[in-house]
């Protein structure tokens, strides 16, 4: 890939399904039956049971599904990038041609797009459509994708059928990643359906035109399974390029609670859980010899291009000094986080990305040397706080009671991380005094003389690791004389909590890469002081801690201005890094390990990490490429 700046389930809602629908819905699966077994793939959909099941209109939010495979079968947009290798490198031309083209100044975008490709309905994919998608959307201000299109298209125009010109409100050189798949991005709706709508806010586009190698077969109106089929001319579409795709049928289904789901991937009745706590995990590895996870041995689960973390309200007085933040690091054991929230199945990351796809290569193995160097002035002494031999410390802490934990030390770090900071009360302490906290008896008291108290928010069962996780540093702290607690914040209010700065610390985070390419944009341009809310207000993504550096801005401007491929991506990514070491505004983990399991009874070539080739998470948008490598087990 190059750029160049030149070539550069419930009650169904009344408006929604009719029942007309309802019965259409139920009578097409009452014809067709149960798609044969040795056909068809099932994969979980995390979302569970559906409310509004016929809804399919993905660019206006209601209560339908995103994950039932309309993200992952149905649409298409004009890039992917991928969180693993890739089927051809992580970055895919899908509906463009060639990558992005740009301007000097990065005030216009041009994207050319493939030749050759159809709606499901027969009619020819053009620049017709990606036009409509942006101009309807920016018409009716509620939609998905309205805000981002809004906020940076000053015009959208079609100079032929293949070519789209964007002329943007100031320059930006990634505003390709707005189509652009990393998780999803803005898919391209169809004109030829959409103009005829009344109202597209409203249209339940069902049953839904695709664009990409399925289509839909039928539906439970119940919201629970949710089955498509390979279309007759998957060839005219962009996944055509890599073969037919191997399930002729594709079922996503609400698996139900934990124990459901690995009963059903146990008896073959389900190919790919999304995820399962560590427990379930093992449980698996042990019984089962047709079921893996992304790893052959422990750790299994599939590291995500998230960063789980210890968030600090930056505006909250108490973490407005650095030296605060870095002995509540320096008060954390690791191996004690690992073992409570992943039983030792985490991915550990001292610096402030995640431990996947092409970051260790590019960040966490080249800082190593650094990371060893790193002093730290406690006011009375300076430190060299990180060991590099607490990933080793956790694999042998598992491998009494677990046989395939890795022993070479490559392996262990490639699937447990490298090192992380070594637990010093002693430093911690100093810190804290030079900061103006004082110890009174076992109690440690404010500079203003009042109790260190403080709460870690949690979602409590809705995010089980997380919440173990965030409990073991709070004990931590508390055997250390702080009085901290977790705060258990259930559903949406978590997010609200999140958003509103409604906390002290939170278990969340605010990191989220492209796992694939060293490019940091995707998240770190929303940490730019400009986007930082007052106190009190709603703080948009995803600059949580709410924290303001100049020093950060410095580095945001610098790759603001460098195009997405440029080598030196690479070094502001690393000055990034080291930047969040020194300053702590965060306390960085682990990377967010998702126990997706495959079932190898009835189909082979999964990706795993022998042969990374794209995320196997189901929920992924990029997950569509694992379609076409996969092939049925004779039976």
């Amino acid at each position: 890939m190059s750029f160049s700046r030149r070539s550069l389930l419930a009650t169904p809602i009344a408006l929604a399904i009719t029942p007309a629908m309802a019965r259409s819905a139920m009578a097409q699966s009452a014809t067709g039956g149960a798609p044969p077994r040795r056909e068809t793939l099932i994969l979980e959909n995390p979302e569970g049971v559906i409310r509004n099941a016929g809804w399919f209109n993905i660019w206006s939010i209601n209560a339908g599904s995103q994950y039932n495979g309309l993200q992952q079968l149905a649409m298409d947009t004009l890039w992917y990038i991928d969180p693993e290798s890739g089927v051809d490198g992580p970055f895919d031309n899908s509906l463009a041609s060639e990558p992005p083209i740009y301007n000097a100044d990065f005030s216009e975008m041009t994207a050319k797009l493939r030749r050759g490709l159809f709606w499901s309905d027969g009619t020819e994919f053009t620049s017709a459509d990606v036009v409509h998608t942006v101009e309807t959307q920016v018409k009716n201000p509620g939609m998905r994708w309205s805000a981002q299109l809004i906020l940076n298209v000053a015009e959208v125009t079609a100079p032929d059928a293949y070519t789209v010109v964007f002329k943007l409100k100031k320059p930006n050189a990634r505003f390709h990643a707005n189509f652009m798949v990393r998780f999803n991005a803005i898919w391209i709706m169809p004109k030829h359906v959409f103009e005829k709508v009344a109202d597209p806010v409203r249209f339940d586009f069902n049953p839904p035109v695709t664009l990409s190698a399925y289509k839909l077969h039928s539906f439970d109106p119940e919201g629970r399974r949710f089955t498509w089929e390979r279309r007759e001319d998957w060839q005219r579409t962009s996944l055509g390029r890599f073969g037919e795709p191997g399930p002729r049928y594709v079922s996503y289904v609400d698996g139900g609670p934990a124990d459901k789901r690995v009963i059903a991937q146990l008896n073959h009745d389900l190919d790919v859980v999304h995820d399962v706590a560590p427990e379930g995990m093992f449980t698996l590895a042990r019984q089962s010899e047709q079921v893996r996870g992304w790893f052959p041995k422990f750790p299994y689960a599939h590291p995500d291009p998230t960063l789980p973390s210890l968030i600090f309200n930056t505006q909250n007085p108490m973490f407005t000094d650095r030296r605060v933040r870095w002995a509540l690091a320096l008060l954390i054991d690791m191996k004690a986080v690992s073992m409570a929230g992943y039983r030792g199945a985490a991915t550990i990351s001292a610096i402030a990305l995640p431990p996947t796809g092409t970051h260790p290569r590019d960040y966490h193995e080249p800082l190593q040397e650094w990371l060893a160097a790193f002093e730290l002035d406690t006011g009375k002494q300076k430190i060299k706080p990180y060991d590099s031999t607490i990933g080793a410390q956790i694999a042998a802490l598992v491998r009494p009671s677990n046989p395939n934990v890795p022993t070479e030390p490559a392996e262990i770090a490639r699937s447990l991380g490298h090192g992380w900071w070594k637990p010093n009360p002693q430093a911690a302490t100093e810190l804290l005094e030079a900061a103006g906290y004082r110890k009174r008896g076992n109690a440690w008291m404010t500079p203003e003389g009042k109790p260190f108290s403080i709460k870690v928010v949690v979602e409590g069962e809705t995010r089980p690791v997380m919440t173990r996780t965030g409990t073991m540093i709070a004990q931590n702290w508390r055997q250390f004389g702080i009085d901290s607690r977790i705060d258990v914040a259930q559903g949406t209010s978590m997010a609200d909590r999140r958003n509103a700065g409604d906390f002290e610390t939170i278990m969340a985070w605010s990191v989220e890469t492209y796992g694939g390419h060293p490019d940091l944009a995707y998240f770190l341009d929303s940490w730019h002081s400009q986007y930082v809310a007052p106190p009190g207000k709603a703080q948009p993504w995803r600059n949580w801690q709410r924290w303001a550096s100049p020093e950060m801005d410095a580095i945001i401007e610098r790759m603001r201005a460098t195009p997405f491929d440029d080598p030196s991506v690479v070094e502001i990514g690393r000055d990034y890094a080291r930047l969040m070491v020194r300053e702590m505004p965060i306390i960085p983990l682990m990377a967010y390990n998702v126990f997706t399991t495959m079932d190898t009874t009835y189909w082979t070539g999964f990706p795993t990490a022998e042969n990374p080739y794209t995320n196997p998470v189901p929920n992924w948008g990029n997950s569509r490429y694992m379609f076409s490598r996969l092939k049925p087990r004779q039976a």
